[in-house]
């Protein structure tokens, strides 16, 4: 080797690093199609688990989002977002444990829909807060406020991120609560799908509401504390707080 130019080297030591490597590339392409592969049945098998059982499907991915999280959270030390996973895990618990109490308390459909609305509107506005921020960076504005180009994406970021995140948690838990009501007041049974047990919670409480404007236009008088309406003659109507 040493009587050899520099180039001749070159090209024997290319010639071995070939011949080490030779059959790789069909491995990697190989690993490439198992991989493809990986993924389309998985993904079919998820779809299928999706039809045929929803509720399970849903329990158990809202489960990973829920905790998964956690995990990278302490192990990279983000306190931040642990504190915030706490709150919010602390008051979802609280409300989800509520709405699946049988029988259902009269107050807690409304506590259920403050709670979800209230954490809606959050991530929604902290949602586009964080889109704003990283299209000013993108468009350069950082700059008019002496901000570093890395810190403004990294705050429009982590707003996105916290919007996106709690948006989707709170829509999955609030599917759940509204499926669990449903089923508990007897309007849908324990197989409906969350959307079709919130609809009917929705269009029980529409015609509920409905119903009390049509019985106070009639002088209809209400019993203070009973959940009654007493009516022109002997009968007696009841109807659901909300």
């Amino acid at each position: 080797m040493s009587d050899l130019s520099p180039e001749e080297q070159w090209r024997v030591e290319h010639a071995r690093m070939h011949a080490k490597h030779r059959g790789h590339e069909a491995m990697h392409a190989e690993m490439v199609l198992i991989l493809i592969a990986t993924l389309v049945v998985a993904q079919l098998l998820l779809v299928q688990w999706k039809q045929r059982h929803p509720r399970s499907y849903n329990m158990v991915t809202l489960f990973q989002m829920w905790v998964v999280p956690l995990y990278f959270t302490v192990k990279l030390h983000w306190w931040r977002f642990l504190v915030i996973w706490i709150l919010f895990s602390a008051v979802t618990a609280f409300v989800t444990f509520r709405a699946t109490r049988k029988p259902l308390v009269q107050t807690t459909p409304r506590l259920v829909y403050k709670w979800f609305l209230l954490i809606y509107k959050i991530s929604y506005a902290t949602g586009i807060v964080g889109y704003m921020a990283v299209m000013f960076t993108l468009f350069g504005l950082n700059l008019l406020f002496k901000i570093k180009p890395e810190d403004a994406m990294d705050f429009g970021i982590s707003l996105l991120f916290y919007g996106l995140y709690y948006g989707v948690l709170e829509r999955d838990f609030a599917e759940m609560c509204a499926d669990y009501m449903a089923s508990t007041i007897g309007w849908y049974s324990d197989s409906t799908s969350s959307a079709s047990a919130a609809g009917a919670l929705w269009e029980r409480s529409r015609h509920v509401l409905t119903a009390k404007r049509r019985w106070i236009s009639r002088g209809c008088s209400a019993i203070p504390g009973r959940g009654l309406t007493s009516c022109t003659g002997n009968c007696w109507i009841g109807f659901d707080t909300w």
